[in-house]
């Protein structure tokens, strides 16, 4: 039997719990998880082996343990200490800001002064994110979880399925926005503009499943006087729960997702779908929705759907669009498919 070591003591608490959930059952790999605390209050685990652990101690608790191969889910921070486990591990990186990874040292010098500045000289001075470059370079691969984003050392690694359970016959067409509801990396004022000038007989609820504040949270508040009876908006003013957000995705007829076609990270431009994945692409192939997107957003996919003008009438004819997520998202084969893959590195 093969042994792995997963770390995430960063960031992407959804995606190492993604990697738990596949991984279940494997029959070839022992993994063990080293979580940080804020990841491992936000992963359900249960038989699993998850050590909470953080920079200062995480190549000690490395040590001795034989691991084929050592996975590190983020490395937006720690650059120092991911750096010396590269060059003693087998390591592979999933990478999430592909210009970020490719930034130039001046690049860097030149976003530390931007943004949240304290934070980022505590990256450059005591974190040592000069060494971000070599962390990439020295690291065996590179993962993406987006296959168009798949060329030269970025690899897929396989995480999402469509889970199975029984479809919801609502009597109203249920559409879902999931994501936190801010204007930052998906574009709501379209969302807003667009169903205060809808005009329809039959019923409709959009669901906003993410956390709004601020200016979005008062345009929401006021978005329903705004509106026929029959079109009802639902949304939330804290964090989504796992159960509000499994229950509405289950519910969903059709996914919308506006995403914005540049974001920013670390002050480098990002673009969704070229070098850089949205969470709406997993959440899509899990809840085995059909998604509408924005024109622009780049994808081949057959459930992404290209938003057209009419978008009430769109989403009600999508909604109504059977399509086979099982045949190539189905858990056994999505975890077949990762067990070849990772074999392959060890």
């Amino acid at each position: 039997m093969k042994k792995i070591a997963y770390i995430e003591i960063d960031t992407h608490a959804e995606i190492a719990h993604a990697f738990m959930d596949i991984m279940e059952g494997c029959q070839d790999f022992a993994v063990d998880y080293y979580f940080s605390k804020r990841i491992k209050d936000q992963v359900s685990h249960h038989n699993e082996a998850v050590f909470l652990s953080d920079s200062s101690m995480i190549m000690d608790q490395l040590k001795g343990k034989g691991y084929d191969l050592v996975i590190i889910g983020t490395v937006h921070r720690y650059f120092n200490t991911f750096l010396a486990v590269t060059k003693k591990y087998n390591t592979a990186v999933i990478t999430h800001n592909l210009n970020f990874i490719k930034s130039s040292k001046l690049d860097l010098i030149k976003s530390v002064f931007k943004g949240d500045i304290i934070f980022r000289l505590k990256l450059w001075l005591k974190e040592g994110l000069f060494y971000k470059t070599k962390v990439y370079k020295t690291s065996g691969t590179l993962f993406v979880l987006d296959e168009a984003l798949v060329s030269g050392r970025y690899q897929y690694l396989p995480l999402f399925y469509t889970r199975d359970f029984d479809k919801a016959k609502n009597e109203e067409l249920v559409v879902v926005i999931p994501g936190g509801v801010s204007q930052k990396r998906r574009d709501y004022a379209h969302i807003f503009k667009t169903i205060q000038k809808l005009s329809t007989d039959q019923p409709c609820k959009f669901v906003f499943l993410g956390k709004a504040g601020g200016h979005e949270l008062k345009q929401l508040e006021n978005l329903p006087g705004k509106l026929p009876e029959n079109i009802e908006i639902t949304c939330f003013s804290e964090r989504v729960s796992s159960e509000d957000f499994e229950k509405w995705m289950q519910k969903a007829d059709v996914l919308w997702c506006p995403i914005q076609q540049e974001t920013e990270f670390f002050g480098m431009k990002e673009i969704y779908g070229l070098t850089k994945m949205t969470g709406n692409l997993g959440d899509a192939i899990a809840y085995g929705k059909l998604a509408v997107f924005p024109g622009n957003y780049p994808s081949k996919l057959d459930f992404i759907i290209a938003e057209k003008e009419n978008v009430l009438e769109q989403l009600r004819t999508v909604s109504e669009t059977s399509f086979d997520f099982l045949t190539t998202y189905s858990r056994k084969e999505v975890q077949k498919k990762l067990e070849q893959f990772l074999t392959s590195l060890i």
